[in-house]
């Protein structure tokens, strides 16, 4: 296990203790958005804030971008500040088990050049350690929060994307489940399919069944196969909008090899453009 990005419910424990960390807690029901913050409300890691996928983690969508554009820097910031995180802490993000989403916030905090973990199995985890509970809102003192600077050479645009289609500079890999990748379902987005060229990974495959990672030995033999000796810097991660996709950049970094990209659209924003290409079926 990498202690720089994945922390055990122990490790956690001891983080808490010490108070050298910022838990926060991000569940989220893609079909029901107020979900998560009322299961946060009913039960939490003691002392966890908050992230909520669309308010905190995410700007408004706008014409041409996907469900869940990149938060603006101003708007991160006054969210780290709300918590009460600063730097020296180690911010500790979890859900309810598979670290889906909360993979999304451990990225953010990437992007911005902060260290960040996860909890290894979640919620879930820390529920069959039979460890408490807490209720209500978690009070924060609030912090002050200056410099965000985004890294830019993380993230790939439609644009680069779409002049890539057809050459070796680019391998995109959807985490998406094995049939919205081919087309044959499409619950979320307005066309069914995915990106012309684009391998499929589901993020859940990253998992054992207990909603624990795969040890990085594991990871890294299935992820060198399915790259098939592509450059690890010149693979771009994509999902339905952008956060899944952010599951696999995490697993391939546990697995000690090295920082993929992200397109932060993704499939949702690929879409938005009629003139943009799809394919489906399970190949590439």
């Amino acid at each position: 296990m990498s202690s720089n990005i994945l922390v055990s419910v122990n490790q956690l424990i001891d983080l808490i203790e010490a108070g050298n960390c910022t838990v926060v807690d991000c569940r989220f029901d893609l079909s029901d958005a107020k979900k998560g913050r009322a299961d946060w409300l009913s039960g939490h890691i003691p002392g966890a804030h908050y992230a909520h996928m669309d308010d905190d983690l995410a700007s408004p969508v706008l014409p041409g971008t996907g469900r869940h554009p990149l938060p603006a820097t101003s708007g991160f910031a006054e969210y780290l500040s709300s918590i009460g995180w600063s730097e020296g802490k180690l911010l500790v993000a979890y859900d309810a088990g598979s670290n889906a989403f909360s993979a999304r916030l451990w990225w953010l905090m990437r992007y911005y050049g902060k260290t960040s973990a996860l909890l290894d199995g979640g919620l879930g985890a820390w529920m069959r350690a039979d460890l408490p509970l807490e209720t209500g809102a978690a009070q924060a003192e609030r912090s002050s929060i200056t410099g965000l600077q985004p890294l830019d050479n993380m993230t790939v645009s439609s644009g680069t994307v779409y002049e890539n289609l057809d050459s070796s500079q680019l391998l995109v890999m959807d985490a998406r489940a094995a049939m919205r990748y081919s087309g044959e379902v499409e619950p979320l987005d307005s066309r069914a399919g995915h990106i012309p060229g684009a391998i499929n990974r589901p993020f859940d495959q990253n998992l054992a069944k207990d909603g624990r990672f795969l040890d990085p030995e594991t990871l890294s033999a299935q992820f060198e196969k399915l790259l098939g000796g592509t450059d690890v810097g010149n693979v771009v991660q994509s999902c339905g909008s952008g956060v899944t996709a952010c599951h696999n950049l995490f697993a391939m970094e546990l697995a000690g090899m090295g920082a993929s990209r992200l397109y932060p659209g993704s499939w949702s924003e690929w879409v938005s453009d009629p003139g943009r290409p799809v394919k489906k079926g399970s190949a590439p």
